[in-house]
């Protein structure tokens, strides 16, 4: 089902993540029936249904509206974190549905757009973000599909009939980004990740290689300099590189210092350009990578100078990335969605680069059995970073337990002294009784649901 045009209901299995909430709004957008089933009511599945889309929790295909059993006016899509044994999912096969995979469908959307695709194990949400803000703001326009919540504009979907261009997060998992073909392509990085897919991180980067050829005839492809990914088709697409600041990068941020808690830098790009005295609308020093990367899409798409630097100075980040809280002098509390120790890295040295005479005390929840067993060693690395840590249970999200793989593995391997394992129901009764100063919650589970108990806390102890 290639033609989206005369489809008249969209059912979604898996409706609630943050990928297929936005392709939820989209076609409730332009006028399509929309219903869909996830495991769990969250804030977003509760906005979803607040904007007339009906949702149900139990995998039942009873449940399903007899609208959305007929085959030749429906689409079914579904997230690939959706299990075989899916009830809903067998039913729409038993019956001779064509079921899409939210990757198929953002391809179909953008096939005929200029879709600008941000690839990488990490930073894609926010460099994808930074984009479609500096196109909004400019004037340009865009349609965007992002995988955060955008703080400027409260959404994760945004749409503008008559711009031509559509910013696309474009997720590795399950290989899924192969199924677009963006007219501007960017790679923030390529970390191992998601081996229980890939098998082995040469595979993974191949993977991304194959994502490279996807870009169109004379369009424009930036990779980050120093990811090992080598392009398919160099010739067919004009070539770059970025960096935060690696003197012979085409992109690169330069003059990087710090007023006032805020990041300002000179953006430098190709042929003698610079845009002087950017402001970064938000905290930490990776946000500077982030933002250098969305300033080289703009710049290649033409987006004036003054503009560009307007528009990434009222950038307001995106719910649960980098997430300032609270900022007084003597209480802190940031919250951030890092899950691969890549990103716990470049998160705890951020905030130490901010507050480098305090003490960092943070909450790491680890995601998936898999990645616990595949990266313990380097996430307990990274956690010696923080002056406190406690470390909570692994969040399974997709994944059936793995025998002797629990938060363990990561807590015995922790040097730092001053740290502690304990459940997510746990975690206020123990920040009550320390002394903090800097407080950090990292992670991509549910450890989302204690940042407003955590917050009231700590406001309420600086009473």
């Amino acid at each position: 089902m290639n033609d989206l045009v005369n489809i008249k209901n969209v059912y979604l299995i898996g409706i609630g993540g943050i990928g297929m909430s936005a392709l939820a709004r989209y076609f409730k957008a332009i006028g399509k029936n929309v219903a869909g089933y996830d495991r769990v009511s969250t804030v977003l599945t509760s906005e979803l249904e607040a904007e007339g889309i009906d949702i149900h929790y139990v995998d039942n295909s009873e449940m399903i509206a007899s609208c959305f059993t007929l085959k030749n006016d429906t689409l079914v899509i579904y997230t690939p974190a959706i299990p075989e044994n899916s009830v809903e999912m067998n039913f729409f096969r038993e019956k001779g549905f064509e079921l899409k995979k939210r990757a198929e469908v953002l391809g179909i959307i953008t096939k005929t757009k200029k879709g600008i695709a941000i690839a990488g194990t990490h930073g894609k949400t926010t460099v994808s973000t930074m984009v479609a803000h500096i196109l909004q703001h400019s004037g340009f326009g865009c349609s965007a599909f992002l995988g955060g919540i955008s703080l400027n504009y409260k959404t994760n979907l945004l749409l503008d009939t008559n711009s031509d261009y559509v910013v696309i997060e474009a997720d590795e998992y399950d290989r899924s980004f192969l199924h677009l073909e963006p007219h501007t392509a960017l790679i923030t990085s390529a970390d191992p990740d998601h081996l229980d897919i890939y098998g082995d991180f040469e595979t993974m980067k191949a993977a991304f290689s194959e994502f490279t050829g996807k870009t169109k005839k004379n369009g424009n492809l930036l990779i980050k300099q120093g990811v090992e990914i080598k392009p398919q088709k160099p010739h067919f697409y004009h070539l770059y590189n970025y960096s935060f600041d690696a003197k012979y990068a085409g992109f690169r941020a330069e003059n990087v210092r710090i007023e006032k808690l805020n990041y300002i830098f000179d953006f430098v790009a190709p042929i003698d350009n610079k845009i002087k005295d950017c402001s970064l609308g938000i905290k930490g020093i990776i946000n500077v990578e982030n933002a250098v990367a969305a300033m080289s899409v703009a710049s290649l798409l033409g987006v004036p100078n003054d503009k560009i630097r307007n528009a990434i100075g009222t950038f307001r980040g995106i719910k649960r990335r980098f997430e300032v809280h609270i900022e007084q002098p003597d209480n802190v509390y940031i919250d951030d969605y890092a899950h691969h120790p890549e990103e716990l890295r470049a998160t705890i040295i951020s905030v130490r680069k901010l507050f480098p005479h305090r003490r960092i005390t943070g909450v790491f929840q680890p995601h998936l059995y898999t990645r616990t067993h595949d990266f313990a060693p380097q996430f307990a690395e990274y956690l010696n970073f923080l002056d406190d840590i406690i470390l909570l249970d692994i969040y399974p999200a997709r994944e059936e337990p793995i025998e002797g793989v629990s938060s363990r593995l990561i807590f015995d391997q922790i040097s730092n002294p001053e740290k502690t394992l304990c459940t997510r129901d746990d975690v206020i009764d123990i920040l009550r009784e320390k002394k903090t100063d800097v407080v950090l919650t990292l992670g991509a589970g549910n450890i989302d649901e204690l940042v407003k108990p955590i917050k009231e806390l700590l406001l309420h102890k600086t009473k």
